[in-house]
């Protein structure tokens, strides 16, 4: 009896990201060299060309592939450290461990950057209610506290961790979603969906470090760095729809400005 053997083919790898062949480094440069080292590899990281669970070669191999001091490389690869876009491992050398997302100041939805931008983005419904707003809540939206709101409190992940706590408050006649709605699409989708024309926000950005619960629902230690945010989002109209609150975890997010001289 003959064996026949049929050949797969196998599709072509894509060739593996290497610095010492795709970090450029000019000794000329007023930049300093850590950083042209670090700029270039959070540049592979973004771009998807490094991908979370990637290993970077050891120190000695970096410094001594790019002609550089192993000290430069120590701290080029700790200032990914501390952004949160590797960490080092005993045994294993350092290790891609997140995407970082910059988000453009736009009047767009988390879940919608973070579809654009193919990390996946969950979403876990901590509350959805309809309740009395609390004073701040009713003050943004210009209306009393014995009115009715929708109150919204979601933890939203990218590539399976955490990212941000959000919490909004709406008119409670705008929308009535169910926790489906809320984990598969983002809160102005559904506002767009019910015929909310979308107009205008004013935003506020600041920070401050988590409490206990927030910690513990991002994944961070307490007394972490957060990012907050707070929006009032107007229609085409002018009438206030939506109050939100929300803070990030700042070792995995930031927001993106484009800031223009006068001409």
């Amino acid at each position: 009896m003959v064996s026949r053997v049929t050949a797969v083919r196998r599709r072509p790898q894509e060739p593996r990201w290497d610095p010492a062949r795709q970090i450029s480094v000019d000794h000329r440069s007023p930049v300093p060299l850590y950083f042209q080292v670090a700029s270039q590899i959070e540049d592979a990281i973004t771009s998807g060309a490094l991908p979370v669970g990637a290993r970077l070669d050891n120190e000695i191999e970096l410094a001594g592939n790019l002609g550089l001091s192993r000290p430069t490389i120590r701290q080029a690869i700790g200032s990914l450290v501390d952004k949160g876009l590797v960490v080092r491992k005993r045994g294993a050398g350092t290790q891609v461990v997140f995407n970082h997302v910059k988000r453009s100041l736009e009047l767009s939805s988390l879940h919608d950057d973070l579809t654009g931008i193919e990390a996946h983005p969950t979403t876990r419904v901590l509350v959805n209610e309809i309740c009395h707003p609390p004073e701040e809540a009713a003050r943004a939206l210009g209306l009393s506290e014995q009115d009715e709101v929708l109150h919204l409190e979601r933890v939203r992940s990218a590539r399976g961790e955490p990212i941000a706590r959000m919490r909004n408050y709406l008119p409670a006649a705008l929308i009535k979603p169910g926790d489906e709605d809320l984990t598969e699409r983002g809160l102005y989708q559904l506002l767009r969906a019910a015929g909310v024309r979308l107009h205008a926000a004013q935003q506020t950005i600041g920070a401050r470090t988590a409490t206990d619960e927030e910690a513990d629902l991002l994944d961070e230690p307490p007394g972490a760095a957060l990012l907050t945010a707070q929006r009032i989002t107007h229609d085409h109209t002018g009438t206030i729809v939506e109050y939100g609150t929300h803070v990030y975890r700042a070792s995995r997010y930031t927001f993106d400005l484009t800031l223009r001289g006068n001409t």
